[in-house]
């Protein structure tokens, strides 16, 4: 029986359906835990084949993949460090969310997730079957309680983990990022530690995934319903917790790590979404229209962040109708935030629109007809630039015009990623102004101003 564990916390950044991608991810960081002495590294849920896999675990051929990948990992930890990894896993003829732990050269004892989600963007037990109500694994003389993320979110795993004997809970998760979600983890976590007097250990993945974004966020909480021990959020890490038996329980310490601000967070969403959309899908950059205005201003500012300046291309189109103010302000704008800054005038667009339907519009008045064809016309622009050059367009449209209608089918609404489709207008202002004022961590853009001042004061307007 051991009375000391040191236990890696592992915070990776998979892609889904990278199998062999992510198997090198786990093969470093195990390998960097090996050299710092941890006896256990803990990964995130389905760390193996990415979070979500969706409709991939409906395939044979992926499903022989990652086990023949878990396999070859597994008889590497004949020596070295075990690790505790989460994969699609096939028992008598039914495919699971599995927890997996890899020691001694072989696969040493599998979990399966109970608690299958299936409401909001998760649909697992439409791939996956529920497991059994599970019992504790032994490793190293510790019996260590497995739950899989859902899991954790009801009293009847951890209950009986611990009447089973389990001494320490360990929860490896795919938890998606929502505002104020950290909180609401944490409360669960305290309610399975209260519930049953055990510490607690929850891995989160981090990164983005189509239209997700994780933020790590890892955490331990000891079996007083203290925080020894957290993550930082939005990066990749590993982290050593050094656990030692005591007569009241398990103890653990490690670093201790403040949480973002409400805004950071949300900022940081939006940086790593973007980065890892961009990245994971092989673009060269984005390309993107800069009006002057603050929607496209900030939209600016969280690619630059994520990308750097040199793979963002911004495009001021104006119209007939554009002021100069919004030429001055876009300039600005691509000046602080050291992008390429283009000119496109849509003037013989609107023009020649006007003289290809002018024999079916005859006798009509102007309307919003001809103001959507502005913006259509800046929507064909940037996709023609897409097209020839390989950028991808981002649309620039907030939450609050999305939700009201206020947007232009096949105009500002084009593009292939939507970086404000979740944040209301007061949030971009109050993102525009912190964003001023401070620069994210790991943020690849300017350490000062963004954008003009008078940007983030002046008015809406609809100017076209």
């Amino acid at each position: 029986m051991s009375d000391a564990l040191t236990i890696a916390l592992a915070q990776t950044d998979p892609v889904v359906g990278d199998v062999a991608g992510n198997i090198r991810l786990i093969r470093d960081a195990r390998a960097r835990a090996a050299e710092a002495g941890a006896d256990l590294v803990v990964f995130g849920e389905l760390c193996v084949c990415g979070y979500p896999p969706e409709d991939l675990v409906l395939k044979g051929a992926f499903l022989d993949a990652c086990e023949a990948a878990v396999n070859a990992l597994a008889a590497e930890t004949a020596q070295g460090p075990a690790v505790l990894i989460g994969a699609p896993w096939r028992v008598a003829d039914k495919l699971h969310n599995a927890a997996l732990l890899l020691d001694h050269g072989r696969i040493a004892a599998t979990r399966l997730k109970h608690h299958l989600p299936n409401y909001g963007v998760f649909d697992e037990a439409r791939v996956f079957a529920a497991g059994p109500m599970p019992g504790p694994l032994s490793f190293r003389g510790v019996r260590l309680g497995v739950m899989i993320c859902e899991d954790m979110w009801f009293a009847d795993v951890a209950e009986t983990l611990g009447e089973s004997g389990a001494e320490i809970l360990v929860v490896p998760n795919g938890s998606p990022y929502e505002v104020d979600k950290s909180g609401v983890r944490r409360d669960h976590a305290r309610a399975r530690v209260a519930e049953t007097g055990l510490p607690l250990i929850y891995v989160n993945q981090v990164g983005g995934q189509d239209e997700l974004v994780f933020d790590g966020a890892s955490f331990v909480i000891g079996g007083n319903g203290e925080t020894p021990v957290s993550l930082p959020a939005w990066s990749s890490e590993l982290v050593l917790t050094r656990w030692s038996r005591e007569p009241t329980g398990w103890r653990c310490e490690g670093p201790l790590t403040p949480p973002v601000s409400r805004l950071e967070g949300i900022y940081q969403a939006m940086v790593v979404g973007l980065r890892d959309y961009v990245t994971k899908n092989h673009f060269p950059g984005v390309v993107l229209g800069l009006s002057g205005g603050i929607d496209s201003a900030l939209c600016a500012a969280v690619a630059v962040d994520a990308l750097g300046a040199d793979k963002v291309w911004c495009v001021m189109m104006p119209s007939p109708y554009t002021s100069d103010e919004s030429l001055e302000d876009a300039a600005g704008i691509a000046g602080l935030l050291g992008v390429r800054l283009d000119t496109v005038a849509i003037g013989p667009a609107m023009a020649a629109y006007d003289a290809m339907l002018a024999p079916l519009f005859n006798g009509c008045q102007p309307d919003i007809t001809e103001e959507n064809l502005q913006s259509r016309a800046r929507g064909m622009a940037l996709m023609a630039i897409s097209n020839k050059f390989g950028p991808m367009v981002l649309s620039t449209g907030n939450k609050s015009e999305m939700s009201c209608g206020y947007a232009t089918l096949y105009g500002d609404m084009c593009g292939g990623y939507a970086v404000l489709k979740d944040v209301y207008k007061t949030t971009v202002f109050a993102l525009s102004s912190w964003r001023n004022h401070y620069r994210p961590a790991g943020g690849l853009g300017p350490t000062g101003a963004v954008m003009p001042e008078r940007v983030i004061a002046k008015p809406p307007s609809a100017e076209l």
